[in-house]
C-alpha cells in the first residue's frame, strides 16, 4: 500500500494521506511539536495507524538502504 498520495485535484497537489485530505507534512509537524501518533490519529481520524505505519516504513527504506 502506498501511503502517500500526490493529486492536483487533492489540496492543490500536496502529497496526503492516500484517500485523504489530510497533507503528510501534518503528521511530521505533529511529531516535532512532541505529539505523539495516537494524538494525530484524535486529530486526523481519516488517517489509520496502517497508514502511518506505511509511511514510517517507506521513510526508513528510503533513508536507511539497509532497512529495504
Amino acid at each position: 500500500m502506498n501511503p502517500i498520495r500526490i493529486d492536483p485535484e487533492i489540496m492543490h497537489g500536496t502529497p496526503c494521506f492516500t484517500g485523504t485530505r489530510v497533507p503528510i507534512q501534518n503528521f511530521f509537524d505533529y511529531l516535532e511539536e512532541g505529539s505523539s501518533v495516537d494524538d494525530f490519529m484524535l486529530d486526523f481520524p481519516t488517517v489509520s495507524r496502517d497508514q502511518i505505519i506505511a509511511l514510517i516504513e517507506l521513510a526508513k527504506s528510503r533513508l536507511i538502504p539497509d532497512a529495504a
